[in-house]
């Protein structure tokens, strides 16, 4: 067996035993998983949740809301997909729509969008301070891959469902996507709630680097321990002096 698959197969059993661990302890934990349009969100998910159990693990992909969802709180829909004891949810976007895609195409106000800044913060401490343990991955791309990855959407048949009209215009905004994408690490990453960096240009390294980062951030420590830590040339904490790695 070659080195990369067993590293898999020793991510994929950490992940097994992670999730066996939370359903004895009943811990709650929460994966938001954002990034720029093709940046591999669902393989990511896929590979995470390949051999996790369906009962105790919840993948959330939220359509835009309606009429009614609307009227609501922000907030409110995505509250309804929170974990229950010894529950695993990965949201594929998330409440961060509002700082990212909404910004960029102009689906909220200004004054919407700010508020959200302001809010978040204090949302995510009250998840983390009723025991939901709260992980932030931002998935990041260049330019020239993103353009090969959504032609290849394009011309896939087995890729169309997840073409959108969003994919028409991820290239022509590439820098209002930075510009958003900037402005919402820098105000929403807090201590109790930072956002986590992965240079997701490769695939298969990018879904390596996440589920090890997983494995130390969720898994006890008798579990964690066999794991080695994520390529910090790949995966790294977002601050200030990180920013710039990221595509511009």
């Amino acid at each position: 067996m070659a080195s990369g698959e067993h590293d898999d197969d020793t991510l994929q059993l950490g992940l097994v035993r992670m999730q066996a661990a939370m359903a004895k302890s009943g811990d709650r934990a929460v994966v938001v998983l954002e990034g720029r349009d093709a940046a591999g969100k669902d393989g990511t998910i896929k590979a995470i949740t390949k051999h996790l159990s369906v009962r105790n693990t919840r993948v959330v992909a939220l359509p835009k809301p309606n009429d009614r969802e609307r009227t609501e709180w922000y907030f409110q829909r995505y509250v309804a997909h929170l974990p229950a004891a010894g529950e695993l949810v990965i949201f594929n976007r998330s409440w961060y729509n509002r700082a990212g895609v909404e910004v960029v195409n102009g689906f909220s106000t200004a004054t919407e969008q700010a508020q959200f800044l302001r809010d978040v913060p204090d949302f995510e401490r009250m998840l983390v301070e009723n025991g939901i343990r709260l992980v932030k991955l931002w998935l990041d791309i260049d330019r020239d891959e993103q353009a090969e990855r959504l032609e290849k959407r394009r011309t896939d048949p087995l890729k169309a469902l997840k073409v959108s009209d969003l994919d028409l215009v991820a290239q022509d905004k590439w820098k209002g996507y930075s510009a958003a994408r900037d402005t919402m690490l820098a105000r929403t990453s807090t201590p109790i709630a930072p956002w986590t960096c992965v240079l997701a240009d490769h695939k298969k390294r990018a879904h390596r680097v996440v589920i090890r980062h997983l494995l130390h951030t969720l898994a006890p420590e008798n579990i964690a321990a066999d794991i080695p830590a994520p390529d910090a040339e790949v995966l790294f904490a977002y601050d200030p002096t990180t920013a710039e790695r990221l595509a511009k």
